[in-house]
């Protein structure tokens, strides 16, 4: 049996644009995505001189999770993902995927996407297949929308649906991230049918893009932005209330990530994010204190 270790890291939206709605009714987006140090740790075990008498991925693969929100079947996008990659490389044999899942389920941090990328990364390295992250971002397209940025990690322009992901070289040092998420869950598909488009304000993506490339943690707090805040703060009071209490607990700047719920506050280091999650994990069911990441997959063994 041949086993790998990922650490698979979370990402949030340091900027959200939705530009418009297109004729095959996705959104195009322009986004600053941003790994983060939270992350799930994805084990992946297969046994190459295992006797293989069925070609049936759902056969082949098993899928076990210390989450009891999280599928550990077919409905898992992890088992999608070496479901896929199994047939692309024509490599039938039993799988194992285990996945420690430190990341909140349904929060707005691509837990499930960056662990189908995790699968896929691990894959490529134990089979030897060779294949470039453009190349399995092109599989992951298929997986789910943010898988592509989470095969490639650090800091991205992300565009198109999720497919286009254009790596970013950030200067300076990591900035602290608080996360909130409460104790409920957001509909991704409901928000982008209430979208309304000529009702938003549109983040500077730009200015955004230039602040990150630089480090300046001042101007990237200035620049934060996600418009489809324009839908789930008015519905969710309580949203508006966590962004006021990062505030007042020191964070600098703070934004929903994604769809939600999960708010984040930006504090210019880690020593000051653990300092403002402290203040508040009294009234908050998951608070998190961590760092921006370069990686979004990290093989540890």
């Amino acid at each position: 049996m041949l086993s790998i270790v990922v650490k698979a890291h979370a990402k949030i939206n340091l900027s959200l644009d939705i530009l418009y709605r297109r004729v095959d009714g996705y959104h195009e987006l322009e986004s600053i995505m941003q790994s983060i140090g939270l992350h799930d740790v994805v084990t992946i075990s297969i046994d190459p001189d295992a006797e293989v008498k069925t070609l049936n991925p759902a056969h082949l693969i098993r899928v076990a999770t210390t989450s009891p929100e999280v599928p550990a079947d077919e409905e898992n996008i992890a088992f999608t993902a070496a479901k896929l990659l199994m047939r692309h490389a024509g490599k039938y044999m039993p799988i194992r995927i285990n996945i420690q899942k430190n990341i909140p389920v349904a929060a707005g941090l691509a837990g499930g996407s960056t662990n189908a990328a995790a699968v896929l990364v691990g894959l490529n390295q134990l089979w030897r297949l060779g294949l470039r992250p453009v190349e399995l971002a092109e599989i992951g397209e298929k997986i789910g929308a943010d898988v592509p940025f989470c095969i490639f990690g650090g800091t991205a322009l992300v565009g198109g649906i999720g497919e286009k992901v254009t790596p970013i070289r950030r200067r300076g040092e990591d900035f602290g991230v608080v996360l909130v998420k409460p104790a409920f869950g957001i509909s991704t598909a409901e928000v982008y049918r209430s979208l309304d488009l000529a009702e938003v304000r549109h983040p500077n993506t730009l200015g955004m893009l230039d602040a990150i490339i630089e480090g300046d943690f001042t101007r990237v707090v200035e620049n934060l932005g996600n418009v489809l805040e324009s839908v789930t703060l008015p519905r969710y009071q309580s949203l508006q209330e966590i962004k006021m209490a990062l505030l007042s607990a020191g964070a600098s700047g703070v934004l929903q990530s994604g769809s939600g719920p999960t708010i984040f506050g930006l504090t210019p280091t880690g020593a000051a994010a653990v300092e403002v999650a402290a203040k508040l994990r009294d009234r908050y069911p998951t608070v998190t204190a961590t760092t921006l990441s370069a990686k979004g997959q990290e093989i540890v063994g």
